[in-house]
């Protein structure tokens, strides 16, 4: 017997076990239904399938359960076996009471099949999923010893064949030795030769290397000399322009406090020097009328400087010297 044909009686086996478990479970459950809506209260009739139900679901279990552990060769003990009657014999029970209850000997007869076909079933399942488990490990030990026969034999033919291929290549090594200890002779000489010539240029062109790096980082030093000479002018500069800018901003500080100090004007002040006491005390701070009493103009004309010096741009007088 081979794996196919194995495996197509399991199907079959399998197939025919759940079809009469399961046309027994739709049989039980038909049967003892009715049992069950008599002996119970009639607001609880809907409860009768419930137990039928329940009985069956522990025989599927026993069945797949026994199915799995003769497929792994295995045993359950005791307690599937009895399981395995209890079932079976409630079954019986249930399905034979309500004919047994009124003295039916024939619908005895008739309700017992199915429990008793799937008591037997489920024993002789279990018998030949056992026997069949059993053959198939025969069968692969002896398919596993006939393919390690196979390939101790092809180990030693392969064995063979490569002890004389090494008696071969050793021969020939031999040969191919001798004829590379004389071609590598005259290697070794051409390349200590060739060495010799390589070192020459490797140290005349490190020679030149570090010429070159010399002068690249003499190169390198001047230019960081003229650069750091170049920020030292240039941060001097910044210094001297900064020196400057403060001494003109401290001369004009003075010069606006020196017009601001001056106190009201009795009469009203040259133009020029007035546009100066108007500056000074924008910059100041100080409002349009305290600047009109400085310069002694009209607060119209200082509020006119005010606004030149917020928003900066050509001056009336300039305009018209420019349209000439």
């Amino acid at each position: 017997m081979n794996s196919v044909q194995t495996r197509s009686a399991e199907r079959a086996l399998s197939s025919g076990t759940w079809l009469i478990v399961c046309g027994a479970m739709l049989y039980s459950i038909l049967t003892v239904t009715p049992l069950m809506a008599k002996h119970t209260a009639n607001e609880w009739d809907w409860t009768a399938p419930i137990l039928p139900l329940v009985v069956d679901a522990a025989v599927v279990i026993v069945v797949k359960l026994d199915d799995v552990l003769a497929r792994l060769g295995g045993r359950g003990g005791p307690w599937p076996v009895m399981l395995r009657w209890m079932t079976g014999l409630m079954t019986l029970a249930l399905n034979t009471a309500d004919s047994a209850l009124r003295k039916d000997l024939v619908g005895v007869a008739v309700h017992a099949v199915a429990p008793l076909l799937l008591i037997v079933t489920a024993e002789t399942s279990l018998a030949y999923r056992r026997a069949i488990a059993a053959a198939v490990a025969a069968l692969d030990a002896e398919q596993r010893a006939e393919r390690e026969r196979r390939e101790q034999a092809a180990r030693e033919h392969a064995e063979q064949a490569r002890r004389d291929a090494r008696e071969e290549r050793e021969h020939a090594a031999q040969l191919a030795r001798e004829q590379r200890e004389h071609e590598a002779r005259l290697a070794r000489e051409q390349t200590e030769r060739e060495e010799a010539r390589r070192r020459e240029e490797r140290e005349a062109r490190e020679r030149s290397e570090a010429a070159e790096r010399d002068a690249r980082e003499r190169r390198e030093r001047e230019r960081e000399q003229r650069e750091h000479e170049r920020l030292l002018r240039e941060q001097q500069a910044r210094e001297r322009a900064e020196a400057e800018q403060r001494v003109r901003a401290e001369r004009a500080a003075r010069e606006r406090a020196a017009l601001l100090e001056r106190g009201p004007a009795e009469d009203k002040l040259p133009e020029p020097e007035a546009r100066r006491i108007a500056a000074a005390a924008f910059a100041a701070g100080l409002s349009v009328r305290q600047a009109a009493e400085l310069c002694g103009w009209s607060v119209g004309w200082v509020s006119a400087r005010y606004a030149e010096h917020r928003d900066p741009g050509p001056r009336p007088a300039e305009l018209t010297a420019a349209s000439r």
